[in-house]
């Protein structure tokens, strides 16, 4: 039985949750198997003509960064995957958090198995900054990773908070890390820290959740939007495409209009692991739909996740950037407006004017 069912909430199930857009069926055998016999076929996945770009992190600036409280310039900085470090100035204080963490070698529960980073992490747990906020958008494998998490609960200065939709707090407490808020579609947390100010709310995404064949959909998942007075942020979790997005934007849209600084100052959306379409449709965004989701958020730049560091579909691991500048010039949009990062880079963005948050927590 699902405990947190609400026969009011469309989304919810006895026995689990669904999307709001049609309800997921988890593929089954028969599919995976026609999938890897035509992926053999076909030689997928291909081998990339180049290795996704890294460069070396500025140590110097994330630390000098995570110190300067109020005066913090927002700063993005990709460590790999779906896993972003996000620096936010959050009125009397600033706000370092971490989306989808993963640093361990494989996206697996065991350790000589599964998807193998292709790309290490461009920082480990013990080099990141303090990190105040964790956001997990759902438990599959290269989303929730085990050790990460542990590794950053003990992170010295103490644990940062872990915001997770409903159904992971529990997973999270068995593994020995406490101290995280569990969050229905729409449901809003305040976080408060060290003088910062932020509202976390989790956003509908459509996809699924499971990390074995007994408990798919058993657990939510989700994007979030983070605001602070001075930034706003979008992380759109694992996605497929879906008018999610449209009333995401509606939601935000008497705080975000023109007098309020505008649409999301930035939003974190996955651009990989979408081939072969008729299986990864549903649950996978491609390039072109990302585009569609950065336009119909509003936002006022975005940025391409979810590629580059794990083989997990056919197309090439270098493939993604390459269909999405296709996909941008089709829709006549810049790289400014929607981009990759190089594994190590940081992105620092502009703030916008400082606006009113609530004090309210409907968690």
């Amino acid at each position: 039985m699902n405990p947190y069912y609400d026969a009011a909430r469309p989304h919810h199930r006895p026995h689990g949750f669904q999307n709001r857009y049609g309800d997921f069926t988890p593929r089954g055998l028969r599919d995976l198997l026609r999938w890897r016999r035509e992926a053999r076929r076909a030689g997928s996945p291909h081998a990339p003509r180049e290795v996704p770009r890294v460069v070396a992190p500025d140590h110097a600036f994330l630390r000098a960064n995570a110190e300067a409280g109020a005066a913090m310039q927002p700063a993005l900085t990709s460590i790999g995957h779906s896993s972003m470090l996000a620096q936010l100035p959050a009125g009397a204080g600033s706000l370092t958090l971490l989306t989808d963490p993963v640093f361990s070698d494989r996206a697996s529960p065991l350790p000589f198995i599964g998807p193998r980073r292709m790309q290490a992490p461009a920082l480990a747990a013990a080099q990141l900054p303090h990190v105040d906020l964790v956001l997990i958008s759902h438990n599959h494998y290269d989303h929730l990773d085990t050790a990460s998490v542990r590794a950053l609960a003990a992170q010295a200065g103490g644990p940062p908070l872990f915001i997770v939709p409903l159904g992971i707090r529990p997973w999270l407490a068995r593994h020995g890390v406490r101290g995280a808020v569990g969050l229905d579609w729409w449901n809003t947390h305040l976080v408060q820290t060290g003088g910062a100010v932020a509202e976390a709310t989790l956003t509908p995404a459509q996809h699924w959740s499971g990390r074995g064949l007994r408990d798919r959909l058993a657990r939510l998942w989700g994007g979030f939007a983070v605001l602070t007075p001075e930034f706003h942020l979008f992380f759109a979790g694992d996605t497929g495409y879906s008018p999610d997005f449209t009333d995401i934007r509606s939601h935000f849209a008497a705080r975000q209009g023109a007098a309020q600084g505008g649409g999301f100052d930035a939003s974190l959306i996955p651009v990989g692991a979408y081939e072969p379409r008729w299986f990864m449709r549903k649950q996978h965004v491609d390039p072109r739909e990302a585009v569609q989701i950065h336009l119909d958020l509003g936002a006022k730049r975005s940025f391409g996740i979810h590629w580059g560091t794990f083989a997990l579909t056919d197309e090439a691991l270098d493939q993604p950037p390459r269909d999405l500048a296709a996909a941008r010039a089709a829709r006549g949009l810049g790289e400014a407006d929607f981009s990759v990062m190089a594994i190590g880079e940081t992105r620092t963005l502009p703030r916008r004017a400082a606006s009113h948050l609530s004090t309210k927590d409907n968690a």
